[in-house]
């Protein structure tokens, strides 16, 4: 068979997807399922022969040359410019789906790099940081949460994409053409102007977006603050593509054009010269981010600026930018950054009289009412004064440095995860996610200095029996709840890390907290009883 002949058939076959990822249909060749390891991994698994088979979790990562069929990983090189949309489609053309690297996971190292670079050179410039520890792990907390559903279940922009190319593409770009590479750029590109100008204009899907806007800061954490709710609605955008444009190029545009945003999430490049006209830049981005009038709903593109400039919807930097919501939600806790949205609509929707009112409250703009046009009233958005103050409790230093501590750990409980999730059995993969989620909550708690938390306990004043705001001891037996499981887990083996020293100082660590957290409570258990004689 000729060359073309193949590749056509073997584009045909049943494909299940997972972040570029492909595996084949069950069929002849396919054997029983092995049994499921308990934690830690049996020794075979680690010594490379096939792991089990788990149903919920994505199969196994395998990467690819570039315009071949073997197997390799790409170069740091390739990585960096992935970053920059500048790997050029001799080396970034994939046959199969299987073959595409997993470009976002593969840049977790450049993302700690280039924030390390920015806060360099902000202090360089200005004599300052160009965020806040609390903004900054709040940030880095979302973006984790954002991408855990990746863990358990398939990408639902792939398995869709390769639903409608498995059963109704209407014909077949070829894969290595470098005409294929550049429509799709172009193709994945035009769709995300849509997606993002729709996610800004639908209140349904603002819920979900409104989480990447909710930093009062504006610096390279914030390009990772994502929703892990707007993924389900992204993509349906992209499905025209899927009738002729091959799983394998789409997938790999789909990564770059993500890619491609982090850049531009910073104050340290204030012009890239005539490359304004055409691509989206920092200055354009600062734009998009801003919550003065001049800025709201502009600046859409996601890699090129020419679609806003096409449509309308284009506005260059010009006063200073204030960045965050018109509305703050004033919280560093990653759970209600999520939710809150949605809560807030639920009620707006059972508040609103009419079934048509109550229609619009989901599917017209946030700043929609009764009687108002479809995006609200632009008079009604708050005018920036230029001297608003983010949200940024007060917390003693101490509690600033045990955040970040234990933020680092709970990175590399993370980014292990991802490494070795092939191995692990399915019980061990839900307790890591169950932890990191407890972990990242009680770090939006301390975040604040909260001591009134509602989902745990209540303090209550003996004089007019509300709640207390005073220093109570809810935030610590969060922490001790949270030390107790990581302890325990660990003791169980489900979390030991490979260098043994390592895993003797999280021991000592995880205990002393529990300790260290079980005293502060007694403290404050004991000074409110003597307040109160």
């Amino acid at each position: 068979k000729s060359t073309r002949q193949h590749d056509s058939e073997r584009s045909r076959q049943p494909l299940l997807s997972v972040n570029g990822k492909r595996t084949e249909a069950a069929g002849a060749g396919c054997g029983p399922e092995r049994a499921r390891p308990r934690c830690p991994p049996p020794p075979a698994a680690v010594a490379g022969r096939a792991p089990p088979s788990v149903h919920l979790r994505r199969p196994q990562s395998r990467v690819g040359t570039a315009r071949s069929g073997g197997t390799m990983g790409t170069t740091a090189g390739q990585q960096l410019r992935a970053l920059f949309y500048v790997l050029p489609p001799g080396e970034s053309s994939f046959r199969t789906l299987e073959e595409v690297p997993d470009y976002v996971e593969k840049s977790i190292p450049f993302f700690i790099a280039f924030i390390v670079l920015e806060f360099a050179v902000s202090w360089v410039q200005h004599h300052k940081l160009p965020g806040r520890i609390n903004d900054g792990i709040s940030s880095l907390s979302l973006g984790i949460l954002s991408r855990l559903p990746d863990v358990l279940f398939r990408s639902v922009d792939l398995v869709s994409y390769i639903y409608v190319w498995n059963n109704y593409r209407l014909f077949e770009l070829p894969w290595d053409s470098p005409w294929t590479w550049y429509l799709t750029f172009l193709g994945v590109d035009f769709a995300y102007y849509w997606f993002h100008r729709i996610s800004h204009e639908v209140n349904i899907l603002w819920a979900a977006h409104q989480v990447h806007h909710s930093s009062e800061d504006y610096n390279l954490f914030t390009a990772l603050r994502q929703s892990f709710l707007q993924r389900y609605t992204s993509w349906m955008f992209n499905l025209p593509m899927a009738l002729f444009i091959p799983p394998s190029v789409f997938a790999v545009h789909l990564q770059f054009n993500l890619l491609y945003q982090f850049w531009i999430h910073t104050e340290v490049i204030t012009s890239i010269g005539p490359l304004e006209w055409i691509l989206n830049t920092p200055s354009h981005h600062r734009v998009h981010h801003g919550k003065n009038p001049y800025c709201i709903d502009k600046n859409y593109g996601g890699t090129l600026i020419i679609w806003d400039r096409i449509f309308g919807t284009f506005e260059a930097e010009d006063a200073k930018v204030v960045y965050g919501l018109t509305h703050p939600v004033n919280s560093f806790e990653p759970i209600l950054l999520q939710l809150r949205p949605l809560a807030h609509i639920w009620n707006t929707f059972w508040a609103t009289p009419g079934f048509c009112n109550k229609l619009s409250v989901i599917f017209k703009g946030p700043g929609w009412g009764p009687g108002k046009p479809r995006l609200g009233l632009p008079e009604e958005i708050p005018e920036v004064t230029g001297n608003e103050v983010p949200f940024n409790p007060s917390v003693p230093v101490y509690l600033n440095c045990y955040a970040v501590v234990h933020f680092v750990v709970i990175m590399e409980v993370y980014i292990d995860l991802l490494a070795t999730v092939t191995v692990l059995s399915q019980e061990t993969i839900l307790l890591r996610i169950g932890i990191i989620i407890l972990s990242l909550t009680s770090f939006g708690f301390l975040m604040e200095n909260r001591q009134d938390i509602k989902l745990f306990f209540f303090s209550f004043s003996n004089t007019n029996n509300t709640m207390s705001k005073s220093q109570g001891p809810n935030a610590g037996i969060l922490e001790i709840i949270r030390c107790s499981v990581f302890l325990g887990v660990y003791k169980l083996g489900c979390l030991r890390n490979q260098l043994s020293l390592v895993n003797y100082v999280y021991e000592v660590l995880f205990s002393l907290c529990i300790a260290f957290w079980g005293i502060q409570i007694m403290k404050q258990i004991t000074s409110s009883k003597d307040k109160h004689l």
